[in-house]
């Protein structure tokens, strides 16, 4: 039997920390992915604010399902050191806050290059943080993002394999697939699939790469969550709306939006979460 965590990016609802947990209480939802509070990167704030940040949390009752860190999201061609030390100080972040995972990327490669050419770089750099993480219990968590070195399936898997790490594993988002017009399922699941160890929940459009609600697009979120529940899947899903005005959104069924809301962040988050929940219904109906 699968377990599915729902988890979110809540910095998406509202910039302050007390309205994101009154947001996602709502929706029964008691993991952040932590990317922004109060208006700043998580990764920015002293360890002591950070301790601050943790005694809110465990006042409501919240936990932190992962860092939604910016690590990796330099040009390859930008100097290392600083970020490194940066990542360095998001791992004592990520012990203060209690969470297993890091979510990271591999790089922007210049517009235009071929990302072989700087394979051995990206290469080189992990390694770095694979030594920094030694040790520490935690979990590094590559995404696939537009335009980075594993911005395609292959490209994921090339630099998966060859760290050859335990603790480096996947967060597979299909939403990011489609923008580089990759196809999720079943071509990128089945390539990355014993390396998923995380989902975000996003869908788009292949047509204009627009985001849309989970079950609306081009992503396969129903077929893939389906396959990762049969294959007893334990870990999170963690939702990220990214929704904006997206064409269609007036021919969205009942149930997906909530005429009640405000329009804004708690509006937009509502129609990604009931849209998962409408696909996790389906799939656990089907048992």
């Amino acid at each position: 039997m699968s377990k599915f965590i729902l988890s979110a990016f809540a910095d998406e609802i509202d910039p302050d920390l007390k309205v994101q947990m009154d947001v996602l209480e709502q929706h029964d939802i008691r993991y952040i992915e932590m990317r922004g509070v109060y208006g700043k990167n998580l990764v920015q704030y002293s360890l002591e604010e950070v301790k601050e940040i943790k005694k809110r949390l465990d006042d409501r009752g919240f936990k932190i399902s992962a860092i939604g860190s910016p690590i990796g999201k330099i040009g390859i061609l930008d100097d290392f050191e600083p970020h490194l030390e940066l990542f360095k100080h998001t791992i004592e972040i990520a012990k203060i806050l209690e969470t297993s995972y890091i979510r990271m990327f591999s790089f922007y490669i210049p517009k235009g290059d071929d990302p072989a050419k700087y394979r051995d770089e990206v290469i080189r750099r992990w390694e770095e943080f694979i030594k920094a993480a030694e040790g520490t219990g935690l979990t590094l968590l590559h995404e696939n993002e537009k335009g980075i070195y594993g911005d395609t399936a292959e490209r994921c898997l090339d630099l998966l394999t060859t760290l050859n790490c335990d603790y480096v594993k996947f967060t597979f988002d299909p939403a990011n697939f489609v923008q580089c017009d990759v196809e999720t399922y079943p071509h990128a699941f089945n390539l990355l699939k014993s390396y998923i160890a995380y989902m975000h929940i996003k869908d788009a459009l292949y047509s204009n790469h627009s985001v849309v609600p989970a079950g609306y697009g081009d992503g396969k979120v129903k077929e893939i969550l389906t396959e990762l529940y049969q294959r007893g899947y334990e870990g999170f899903l963690s939702i990220e709306p990214h929704l904006g005005n997206f064409v269609g959104f007036s021919e969205l069924e009942q149930g997906i939006v909530d005429p009640n809301l405000p329009e804004g962040g708690p509006k937009q988050f509502g129609i990604a979460a009931n849209a998962l929940k409408k696909i996790l219904s389906q799939i656990e109906r089907r048992e």
